[in-house]
């Protein structure tokens, strides 16, 4: 029986993939993004164990909404891909039973340790912070060169991918870092949509309650304006966003 570590779960979740789903929120992250809204996610040691097969009996109470609304089950964090055999067999548990799979990911992992996750995965929601190396190195504390590599493989297996930029003004609103990412992301084919998702400061309290030090306090979110003219970015490159 597989056991993993995770932080919490939410039952009716609309945020994190196609329909209704049942969001898995695993402990553990190996980045230490600015505007972390899930900081008390960091450290695996402070996650409850939880079995794969005690979270398949809570999914299935959930089967007639995944079926209504073309939902499912999303794996997210922390990073999933810290634990990828308990990931892994969440996963198979569902395909078994017909439930769709998604998995949120940094792509900040070893190819080896992804690949028999992606097997049993429908859909990756993959976070790519920034382009400019130096700003994802500034914003995640991490390289960026292990999430490119994963997004190249994605491609190449035609996994099909949503990618997710967190739009945050005086860090990663560069024009010449949104640039990048957009020619990047237009020449994998697995691409589905971009998701531009606007700073907020909502897990600002958990950094005060933590005690740590939260450098993005009088950062305010982008404008109606910015967004926009990020969001025409990205569709100059034919990609659709959301």
């Amino acid at each position: 029986m597989t056991e993993g570590l995770i932080h919490s779960l939410e039952s009716c979740g609309t945020v994190d993939g196609p329909g209704i789903r049942f969001v898995i929120f695993t402990q553990g992250c190996p980045l230490r993004c600015l505007y972390c809204h899930n900081p008390d996610c960091r450290h695996p040691e402070d996650g409850k164990k939880i079995t794969t097969q005690e979270l398949i009996t809570q999914i299935k109470k959930y089967r007639s909404y995944f079926q209504y609304s073309g939902g499912g089950v999303t794996v997210t964090g922390g990073e999933p891909l810290m634990q990828p055999e308990f990931v892994q067999s969440i996963f198979e548990e569902c395909h078994k039973i017909g439930i769709h799979t998604t998995l949120d990911t940094s792509g900040y992992v070893t190819l080896n340790a992804a690949k028999p996750v992606l097997q049993h995965t429908d859909l990756v929601l993959l976070d790519i912070k920034s382009f400019n190396p130096d700003t994802y190195r500034t914003v995640t504390s991490v390289s960026i060169e292990p999430t490119l590599n994963f997004a190249k493989y994605l491609a190449k297996i035609h996994k099909p991918t949503w990618i997710r930029f967190v739009l945050v003004p005086g860090l990663t609103d560069a024009q010449d870092n949104v640039l990048g990412l957009a020619k990047f992301v237009s020449q994998l084919p697995n691409v589905e949509k971009v998701e531009v998702l606007p700073f907020h400061k909502m897990g600002e309290y958990k950094w005060e309650q933590l005690g740590f030090d939260y450098k993005l306090k009088n950062t305010e979110p982008p404008t109606q304006e910015l967004i926009e003219k990020v969001t025409k970015t990205f569709q100059q490159y034919n990609l659709i966003t959301q």
